[in-house]
């Protein structure tokens, strides 16, 4: 059997396509009208192997329009195929004299959206420490530094007299077995001061006081040993007085109080009665570690009419009443 239109016997052996064909022509086929039923289509018809591809008419633009005389792209339009057609003139650029232009450089990826500083908040977080340490180191060296101008100050004005009544937890503090403790009969006694026991009521071993303070220059010195540490102190004395309030001058380390101890009545005795009068009283010192020097006189100017039985030493610088 050849190829060719045969004629058609019943409607489904209608070709279509009869006009492609010689035969079909010469019995009349015609191609459908209206270009495949698309509006505004040009159709054009050819016999089977006449198309050449890769080539475009000069009067007709890529996919069907009527393309200008310098094609549809410029001036080498009309020299180039349909779009995804070959070009017989095409060449690949490696093949150009120069080799392949450099190619344009790709596009940098647009940064991302920053996180957190993280190492800017970790060097404060850094700081913040540092400045705190600092601070701390700052106060205790500062603290130290007080302690040693406190213990220079010491040296010029070594004691400080109470002015309100010693209570009994003052005295319960003074702790003879932490720090030491004397009775009259182991104190030095000079100008014109002796010892007694006349008088009822004295604290000291055996009842024994000192008597005859009552005169200028007399005193009472005691060396102390053992002070564990230099720092600040308050020294204790046991006295009593006739009703009236007394004075003295306390020494420490050859340096003298510019503030004399305060001998007052706490005891409230009448008048001229002694063993009603036993009391206490305190003063603030600065002493050294090891041995310290601790003396009570009746200086000029003081009114000195007591009688000292002890003297004792309590760590710190003890409040008013305690």
């Amino acid at each position: 059997m050849t190829p060719g239109d045969n004629g058609a016997s019943t409607p489904e052996d209608d070709d279509p396509f009869g006009y492609l064909y010689a035969d079909g022509q010469a019995r009349g086929a015609q191609p459908p009208a209206g270009g495949y039923g698309y509006p505004n289509s040009v159709s054009r018809v050819r016999a089977v192997g006449e198309r050449q591809y890769g080539q475009v008419p000069q009067q007709q633009g890529a996919y069907g329009q009527q393309a200008p005389q310098q094609g549809a792209y410029g001036p080498q339009a009309t020299q180039q195929g349909a779009y995804g057609q070959p070009n017989a003139h095409y060449q690949a650029p490696e093949t150009l004299p120069g080799g392949a232009p450099a190619g344009h450089p790709s596009a940098q990826p647009a940064p991302g959206r920053r996180g957190p500083n993280t190492k800017g908040l970790l060097i404060g977080a850094v700081a913040v420490v540092a400045a705190v340490v600092i601070g701390i180191s700052v106060a205790m060296i500062n603290g130290n530094s007080d302690d040693g101008k406190n213990h220079d100050r010491a040296g010029a004005n070594p004691t400080q007299s109470q002015t309100t009544r010693p209570s009994q937890s003052a005295s319960s503090s003074a702790s003879p077995t932490d720090l030491p403790k004397t009775d009259a009969k182991d104190l030095q006694l000079a100008g014109g001061a002796t010892p007694a026991s006349d008088v009822k009521g004295a604290k000291a071993a055996g009842g024994v006081y000192v008597n005859g303070f009552n005169a200028v220059g007399a005193s009472v010195t005691w060396t102390v040993g053992g002070i564990p540490k230099s720092g600040k102190y308050s020294v204790y004395v046991g006295y009593s007085v006739p009703g009236k309030d007394a004075t003295a001058t306390l020494t420490v380390n050859g340096t003298a109080s510019k503030t004399p101890v305060n001998l007052r009545n706490w005891a409230g005795a009448p008048g001229g009665d002694y063993e009603k009068g036993w009391t206490k009283t305190y003063t603030w010192v600065q002493l050294n570690k090891g041995t310290n020097t601790i003396q009570l006189s009746c200086a000029q100017g003081n009114q000195c009419d007591a009688l000292i039985d002890q003297m004792w030493l309590v760590n710190g610088w003890v409040k008013s009443g305690g």
